[in-house]
């Protein structure tokens, strides 16, 4: 492709650098390939800019950079933009063509990897080749991989959303995560609807405020999706109503779910153990659901789900009726195993205050005996959150044991402490195969145990090294051994 073909993203004048011809874009210099164009981008540990001169020996044809940038002094064409983030991504969004015709995309603080999943879901059973994006990675007709980011770098999301379209793939959902939407990540997917799940604290080592957090997530809708596109947005969440101000200011159609919901309004709901039973207004009719999740926020996110799924062309009666056949995203509460007694072990992501609270909250209604959790918190992450953390376990279980998560490059030590200070009833186990081992042998019957924090993760990550370890596996094994 010529240069001169990216002029609308590129300031290209005249016949040079447009006769340029390039083949490739990337951010990171070592990925770099003869004809290529090189972004330097600001990152939060580097400045993008210092690898020019790596990426023009490795064969880069032109460098795109902020203005102003510090680049040395290059001898190829170098193009100033006012924003190169976004620059990146329309760039490959150009030069690996083709989407899914249709895009869906959810942001929150809470809950995207479900949505995600569940919108998969209910377009499968309606017939459609559909594939979710997400925390857990990638799964299409034919594929299963596991990933590490919430939402991919731009270069690797529209390289894997052209090989989706390429495969047949029609439909596909996606999280936004707030640092995605601010990094302009998602920037040229061409989106149909957006989602919106809740609001609580997160990435505070990111967004210097909960406001400026919000205000990254609002990008989907304000910046991201067409006017008239339709916004899905959770009802009930105290940020619901700033999120559907500015919904309604971009010029979106605004569809609410929930117990206040306009389009899909909860009426009514029974919990049981397993599953619940739930009675959901549509267009004026009712439709009776047995959901087979556990758990208020799993029907919460089942109805953004089904609002996208209608929104974006889903028969209303298929979408819902889609809901009794759904599976849980991995490490959401994830019924793992019960003990001899019958007790059921959950495994569940949550590793924020409010996903604690609420996965907490929703184990309390079907459990006769004792609420037992395991948990920690991660390193190198929001240390703000860790007593809050700490006082909503000992506030909502009866029996709380505090281990290591992913402590990276901070004192194990240090991070238990901060959430005992707040927790100072709770059982401090180093070690996070001993903590799920001793929480396990003192279960009972009516006892209901969470091992929160990890979730999906195969891997715990200590110092600069990440070693094997699953939770699910953790509990599988515990159970044998108690077992034999």
């Amino acid at each position: 492709m010529k240069l001169k073909e990216l002029a609308g993203i590129l300031p290209v004048e005249g016949t040079f650098p447009g006769d340029l011809e390039t083949g490739g874009v990337s951010s990171d210099s070592r990925t770099i390939q003869t004809g290529d164009i090189f972004v330097a981008v600001a990152g939060t540990k580097a400045d993008g800019a210092v690898y020019a001169a790596d990426a023009e020996k490795r064969g880069a044809a032109v460098i795109v950079a902020a203005k102003g940038a510090r680049l040395g002094s290059p001898s190829i064409p170098v193009l100033s933009v006012d924003d190169p983030r976004r620059a990146l991504a329309l760039l490959a969004a150009r030069l690996f063509s083709g989407q899914p015709e249709t895009m869906v995309a959810v942001t929150g603080t809470s809950g995207k990897t479900s949505v995600a999943a569940f919108t998969r879901q209910i377009w499968e059973r309606a017939g459609f080749a559909a594939a979710s994006i997400g925390t857990t990675g990638v799964v299409a007709p034919g594929r299963n991989e596991y990933g590490s980011l919430t939402t991919p770098d731009p270069v690797e999301l529209h390289r894997l959303l052209s090989e989706l379209a390429k495969a047949g793939v029609t439909h596909a959902s996606m999280e936004a995560s707030s640092h995605g939407l601010d990094q302009r990540r998602l920037d040229g997917v061409k989106l149909a609807a957006g989602g919106f799940t809740n609001l609580g604290r997160d990435h505070m080592d990111y967004h210097p405020t909960v406001e400026e957090y919000h205000q990254a997530k609002l990008r989907l809708f304000d910046t991201l999706l067409p006017k008239g596109a339709p916004a899905v947005i959770f009802a009930d969440d105290p940020w619901s109503q700033p999120t559907i101000d500015a919904a309604g200011a971009a010029g979106l159609e605004v569809l609410t779910v929930g117990r206040h919901g306009d389009f899909l309004r909860l009426k009514r709901v029974e919990h049981e153990r397993y599953r619940q039973r739930a009675e959901i207004e549509a267009g004026g009719i009712i439709h009776e659901i047995d959901l087979p999740l556990a758990g208020d926020f799993q029907i919460y996110n089942a109805l953004v789900a089904a609002g996208l799924a209608i929104a974006t062309g889903t028969d209303a009666a298929k979408a819902l009726g889609a809901l009794e056949k759904l599976k849980g995203a991995p490490g959401r509460l994830d019924l793992v195993g019960t003990t001899t007694e019958g007790a059921p072990i959950y495994v569940d992501y949550a590793h924020k205050p409010d996903a604690l609270e609420n996965v907490l909250a929703s184990v309390r209604p079907f459990t006769t005996g004792r609420v037992v959790v395991v948990f920690g918190c991660g390193g190198d992450r929001d240390r703000g959150k860790r007593p809050i953390m700490g006082e909503i376990a000992t506030r909502l279980a009866d029996v709380t044991i505090v281990t290591d998560d992913n402590p990276r490059s901070e004192v194990p030590e240090t991070i238990r402490a901060a959430i005992l200070a707040a927790a100072p009833d709770a059982v401090e186990i180093a070690d996070r195969r001993a903590a799920i081992r001793e929480a396990i042998s003192m279960l009972h019957a009516g006892d209901t145990l969470i091992v929160a924090g990890k979730g999906h993760e195969e891997g715990q990550t200590i110092g600069a090294e990440t070693f094997p370890f699953s939770d699910h596996e953790e509990v599988r094994q515990a159970l044998r051994e108690l077992a034999a």
